[in-house]
């Protein structure tokens, strides 16, 4: 897959020489470099206490420049690796149910992987199986394609806690007729939201839409709204 500036990408670390992090970035195999003010905030007594090589982490690529990939640790979000880690552990799922199917799994995988994310395509292709013809035989394809639509995939859950309350006569009706029902009231204006999907990514952009359009409404509610960090 092609790489950009800015893409959060996992990676494993080859190895450490002075103070440069040298790493291999998976599905690309392309070598990028991290130095140290990359790798995390503040002073850094010991690089090892962060990175050794063979583990795998995930980084945000800040510049790419003459063949040259220059990345950060430091600047991924939690909610960046989680997605990341989450992305990972399904194509390493499906490289495996992939090796026990047909005879190239390999030249397969190296194929799909030069156009998009084993993930991306095996969804699409759960879908539209002739997108299976030219890289496998017909009974590989449908013993595939019943794999995929058999397999129950893991629901992910995401939470944001939040402050909301009214100063008005009728302001509990107010926060009842704008708050979803994925809202949990903990305590004093004090109320949590969770959204549960197939992955991550998606959970996350219903919850941030959701808060959106609650903080939309208190607004014209003229209603206190805070979301905790």
């Amino acid at each position: 897959m092609e790489l950009e500036e800015s893409q959060i990408v996992s990676c494993t670390v080859i190895k450490i020489v002075g103070t440069t992090v040298f790493v291999r970035i998976e599905d690309n195999g392309a070598e990028g470099t991290i130095i140290t003010s990359e790798i995390a905030p503040g002073r850094i007594r010991n690089l090892r206490d962060y990175v050794v090589p063979n583990k795998k982490i995930v980084c945000k690529i800040l510049k790419i420049d003459k063949g040259n990939i220059y990345l950060s640790l430091r600047r991924v979000t939690a909610k960046e690796k989680k997605e990341v880690l989450d992305s990972y552990e399904r194509e390493k799922n499906l490289s495996a149910t992939l090796k026990t199917l047909i005879k190239n799994p390999e030249e397969v995988i190296q194929k799909i992987k030069k156009e998009s994310s084993l993930a991306e395509f095996f969804e699409k292709a759960k879908e539209d199986p002739k997108m299976l013809e030219p890289l496998m035989s017909k009974e590989e394809a449908d013993k595939l394609v019943k794999i995929l639509r058999e397999k129950k995939e893991k629901e992910v859950v995401v939470k944001k806690r939040f402050s909301f309350n009214s100063q008005a006569e009728n302001g509990i009706v107010k926060i009842r007729s704008i708050l979803p029902k994925e809202t949990t009231y903990l305590a004093a204006g004090r109320y949590l939201l969770s959204i549960k999907d197939k992955n991550y990514k998606d959970a996350n952009t219903k919850l941030n839409q959701i808060m959106q359009n609650i903080e939309a409404k208190a607004k014209q509610e003229k209603c206190f709204f805070s979301i905790e960090k």
